[in-house]
């Protein structure tokens, strides 16, 4: 029997992203599964507000992590942003698209959504993600750069764009 145990430093390129797709998986799943607990025994309202406390928190320490990482300058505009959204642990996950209008906005979008793709697949609503995402996304935006303001184009339960689950724009006044 070999007891020499392989550890993440053996794994080749291959193996390395398919562990990066898995951890988001799991961290995914870990939300979702917190967030089912809650609103099964408080309701969706409660649920959304606790994932609203959560959010305010955790989006600030990943845009912070991110911003460390890539070794943006405290104000790195919309390029920063557009940089660091690429990073988050569920871009792996999500098809997202970014879009520039002008120098000035940037408009993200969330094509596939794996919350909301689930949640069909088991007759659930659709997830009204709208409040926590106005505070995840600004909370990002300003991470990044705190000049960057955040605008909501379409999300649930208010979702207008039917090519993607969610819209955001984001500008940066000159």
């Amino acid at each position: 029997m070999d007891t020499k145990l392989k550890t993440i430093d053996d794994l080749s390129k291959e193996e390395l992203r398919s562990l990066v797709d898995d951890l988001a998986k799991r961290w995914l799943a870990h939300d979702g599964v917190w967030f089912q607990a809650i609103e099964a025994k408080r309701g969706m309202d409660e649920a959304i507000e606790m994932d609203i406390k959560a959010w305010e928190r955790f989006t600030v320490l990943e845009a912070t992590r991110i911003k460390t990482m890539l070794n943006l300058p405290e104000r790195s505009g919309l390029q920063g942003l557009a940089q660091a959204l690429q990073f988050r642990l569920y871009a792996v996950l999500n098809e997202q698209t970014l879009e520039w209008h002008g120098e000035n906005k940037l408009v993200f979008s969330m094509v596939n959504c794996r919350v909301q793709a689930a949640r069909e697949r088991k007759k659930m609503d659709a997830f009204p993600c709208r409040p926590v995402g106005i505070v995840e996304y600004s909370g990002f935006a300003r991470t990044i750069d705190d000049r960057i303001q955040t605008r909501c184009l379409s999300c649930p339960p208010e979702r207008v764009d039917d090519q993607a689950y969610c819209v955001w724009e984001f500008t940066l006044e000159p």
